[in-house]
């Protein structure tokens, strides 16, 4: 017994050993975890700490990285709470070579963990000298009107056991590889999207399982895609080149230390296949009659292949891949499939999505199988494509007759809910057809939750609508003959974006292209990249992407490499906006203006909500300049933000000169004007008062609904809760009619809408030019209900939630909200909910990080935390009260407040 007594002593204090230790979890090198395509010389490390008490705090850290078993860099005890991206500070990293790095820290208690479990990051090609492969284009004529896919392959042999393999591939075009039969990796619609002319991405993928002893073939399809595929309008196509070309690079080691490298050269052969015609508007052409059966493999016999011709093709734009790349997601089966009153055989997949279908058929040589796809059907139910404008959105499987096949497509896309199917004889059954979601591998980080079925189909159809366009680029739409990536759209929801999903790198790596292709004038593309040419670009609140869009992904997290690498182009934007004014007055060129704005038919007395575009223009000049004022602050350049802080008042003066009545009033009355105005501290602090009644009396005036487009939305509800009007900016909200953000969800909607009435009320439609039924801008409003609603925001002093700020703001009927968010430092939350006469606020802090809480209470007596009296809580500070709210300081932790009311 005395034994059993010691053991069970023994464990318990060595379990209280391990809850009192903090551990270290969750190391990312450049927001990647393992990655293996890096080309940034000093990568930035972050890791999360651990533990099982309360606040939490890293007070030094050390870092070791290695080269195999020979050390390249140990950091030494640092004494630093920072465990975010932090920079690599040892010797000059190699192309190629895989490094892997630890970590282990010391907390407030002077504590140290343990080394954490080791990491690695592989180098990419550092050089272009690195490259020993050639580019290489197709030898036989090719049919220029269908331009099918282009086939390429090579036998190679392996005599050695392998130890790794390492494929690097690109193209011209899209492109995807095989080995020995097996696809390579599981990225789709690579290289992705880039300033092809400026950057060409690559991609590398661990093959090692891929290769066996012997004889071995690889082989890539490459295919139109962005690069030399139809964008946009007016037969625009070819815009980045009329051939397509792969190139491709295998690093073979072996275990006795020997190297062998498989290089795209003069040996290699091409050919078509079954693959007739890829699209990304209009689809794909598979004819299974000409597929080429084992064409990847080492014994194919490939005698009636032609030869390829080698380019001399820059490769000094390669760059690794900086952000997640597209892979499948969520797959659908239908949730009802149906005839039409046309007699239309249509699958429901029952959500809006971005991707393609695939399907299961047997049946004869030649039958064809045509695959239709739409967003909405008609009033009367049937399949709806009018708002697809020119693009098809159309797959085409040729069957080759026999067993069951399987079709799926390559190098397209489609933006659908719906599918039309034609040619199929007998039934379709729903274990036949699927439908795939595609997008870019973004992490999840952000939910949110209520007591609202409504708001919560509201928040499912903001992340559906992220989902949909944030496939490389943050589209516009995924279904039209459009697909671009619209600057405006992209910025008004940007905030939004970095709380659902983690955006750091996919917005880091897009705005890199904002920066190549902003012309030399600092005017700024209406879409990136940029296929609409020079001189489309320059708009207000379009535009302003540049400085916008940094600046929002700095404080979601806290990352000033962002700042640092656009900080030439914010200038050079406020710079445009700066000569194109005249006494600071931004009042010329071409502007979208408050895009979509409500405006009623046969407006016949004035309810239409037009603003100024100049106004606009003018509030948005004066935002930049601010962002370029905060962000030469953060970054150190003192004679830049002395520069921009007295620009931005002379922009202010000219505001209020040229658009503020001697009587406080706005010459457009619009939501917009004055939510801009108000947002963008444009007026006078003695004007701001009237002014937050004047767009409450307007709101009021059209009968609870919201008037604004797509550059008021993102701020109204913002500014009437900076000013007092949170149970105004909840009826907004909460309005189910036209115009409003629930409209389309009582209509059905699963995505976001382009237009507030896209399907109007008699279940019409909008204008099919322009009617979008996946386009997220307006979904914009999700930032104010996880950082205002559900209170969970970033302190902007420190952001990246270094510091935490908890203010939630009760009320709008609501039993209960709640928003969780993956920071870097772990997970953070906010919650509450109303039981009779108290309220209950859960809230967590991650480690190495801090709170300021703000609790709705008349007094810190009416609050209690897990039972116990605020005072009586070592733990928690309580600092004041303001604005109705008790004021409280923590460190990491959960906690679980109860107010009484």
């Amino acid at each position: 017994m005395k034994k059993i007594l010691i053991t069970l002593n023994c464990l318990f204090l060595f379990f209280n050993f391990l809850m009192a230790q903090v551990t270290v979890t969750n190391l990312l090198t450049e927001n990647q975890v393992n990655p293996v395509s890096i080309d940034i010389v000093q990568p930035r490390f972050s890791w999360q700490l651990k533990g099982g008490k309360r606040n939490i705090q890293q007070t030094a850290f050390e870092i070791k990285v290695l080269q195999k078993n020979t050390a390249v860099w140990s950091s030494g005890k640092v004494a630093s709470a920072q465990s975010v991206l932090l920079p690599y500070a040892g010797t000059a990293l190699q192309s190629g070579r895989q490094y892997s790095w630890q970590v282990k820290v010391w907390d407030n208690n002077g504590k140290a963990s343990l080394w954490s479990t080791a990491a690695f990051f592989k180098m990419g090609m550092l050089n272009a000298a690195d490259w020993k492969a050639k580019w290489l284009e197709a030898g036989f004529a090719e049919d220029s009107i269908n331009r099918p896919a282009q086939y390429f392959r090579k036998p190679f042999g392996v005599n050695k056991k392998i130890q790794s393999a390492y494929a690097y591939i690109t193209a011209h075009g899209m492109y995807e590889a095989q080995i020995n039969g097996k696809r390579v990796g599981d990225y789709y619609l690579t290289p992705g999207w880039t300033s092809y002319n400026n950057r060409l991405q690559y991609q590398v993928y661990d093959v090692t399982s891929l290769l066996k002893n012997g004889a071995n073939a690889v082989g890539v399809v490459a295919a139109n895609g962005w690069y030399r595929g139809y964008l946009a309008w007016n037969d625009n196509k070819n815009i980045y080149g009329k051939k397509l070309a792969i190139l491709f690079q295998m690093e073979i080691e072996y275990t006795d230390g020997t190297t062998q490298t498989i290089t795209s050269d003069e040996s290699w052969k091409s050919a078509t296949g079954p693959i007739r015609y890829a699209e990304i508007y209009n689809g794909e052409i598979y004819d299974a009659r000409q597929e080429k059966n084992g064409w990847s493999n080492a014994m194919y016999n490939d005698n009636n292949w032609s030869s390829v011709k080698t380019v001399a093709a820059d490769k000094a734009v390669l760059v690794a891949t900086y952000n997640e790349p597209i892979k499948k997601q969520e797959i659908f089966k239908p949730v009802k499939i149906l005839k039409t009153p046309k007699g239309e055989l249509v699958a429901d997949f029952g959500q809006n999505l971005t991707g393609w279908a695939t399907l299961k058929i047997k049946g004869k040589t030649g039958d064809t199988i045509n695959l239709f796809h739409t967003e909405v059907l008609d009033k009367a139910g049937n399949f709806y494509t009018d708002n697809l404008r020119a693009a098809k959105q159309q797959n085409t499987f040729i069957l080759k007759g026999g067993d069951e096949e399987f079709f799926e497509p390559h190098f397209t896309f489609q933006g659908f809910r719906y599918i039309k199917i034609e040619g199929l004889t007998g039934e379709l059954k729903t274990e036949n057809i699927s439908a795939v979601a595609l997008y870019s591998a973004m992490p999840p980080t952000g939910t949110f939750t209520s007591s609202n079925a409504l708001i919560n189909q509201l928040q499912h159809n903001i992340q559906w609508g992220q989902r949909g366009n944030f496939l490389d680029v943050p589209t516009d739409c995924p279904q039209r003959d459009e697909r671009l990536g619209w600057t405006g759209d992209a910025q008004v929801f940007s905030r939004t974006a970095t709380f659902n999903f983690g955006v750091n790198n996919f917005f880091a790596k897009w705005m890199k292209d904002v920066a190549l292709d902003q012309q030399p004038n600092g005017s700024v593309p209406f879409v990136v990249p940029n296929v609409l040419g020079p001189n489309a670009g320059g708009s207000a609140g379009w535009a302003d992407a540049a400085t916008i869009i940094p600046w929002n992904v700095y404080l979601a997290y806290g990352d000033k490499q962002i700042l640092i690498d656009q900080y030439s182009s914010m200038k050079a934007w406020v710079g445009y906006m700066e000569k194109a004014s005249k006494n600071n007055l931004w009042n010329t060129g071409f502007h979208f203006g408050d895009w979509l704005f409500y405006r009623p038919f046969d407006d016949n007395d004035g309810r239409s909500a037009v603003t100024d575009k100049y106004l606009i223009a003018q509030c948005f000049f004066a935002y930049s300049t601010q962002i370029l004022f905060n962000t030469a602050t953060v970054l150190g350049k003192t004679a830049d933000a002395e520069y921009y802080k007295n620009l931005l008042q002379k922009i202010k003066t000219a505001f209020v000169n040229e658009y503020v009545t001697p009587y406080g009033n706005l010459v457009s009355g619009t939501q917009t004007a004055y939510v801009l105005a108000l947002h963008f501290d444009m007026l006078p602090e003695v004007l701001q008062k009237n002014a937050a009644e004047k767009l409450v009396t307007n709101i009021k005036n059209y009968g609870d609904h919201l008037t604004t487009g797509f550059l008021g939305t993102p701020y109204l509800c913002h500014v009437l809760s900076r000013f007092g009007y949170t149970g105004v900016a909840y009826k907004l909200l909460l309005q189910e009619t036209y115009p409003s953000w629930l409209y389309p969800v009582k209509m059905g909607a699963t995505t976001i809408w382009e237009r507030w009435d896209g399907i109007k009320p008699d279940s019409t439609f909008q204008v099919p030019s322009m009617n979008s039924f996946n386009h997220y801008s307006y979904g914009a409003i999700g930032d104010w209900m996880y950082r205002v609603m559900a209170g969970l925001d970033t302190d902007e002093s420190e952001p990246g939630y270094k510091h935490i700020i908890i203010k939630p703001h009760v009320g709008g009927g609501f039993k209960n909200a709640a928003a969780t968010l993956q920071t870097y430092y772990g997970t953070a939350s906010s919650g509450w909910k109303i039981i009779t006469d108290k309220i209950l606020f859960d809230v967590e802090i991650p480690p190495n990080t801090t709170a300021t809480i703000y609790l709705p209470a008349k007094a810190t007596e009416a609050i209690t935390e897990n039972g116990t009296a605020l005072s009586a809580i070592k733990d928690i500070s309580i600092t004041g009260s303001a604005e109705g709210y008790v004021i409280l300081k923590v460190g990491s932790g959960k906690y679980n407040f109860e107010v009484k009311q």
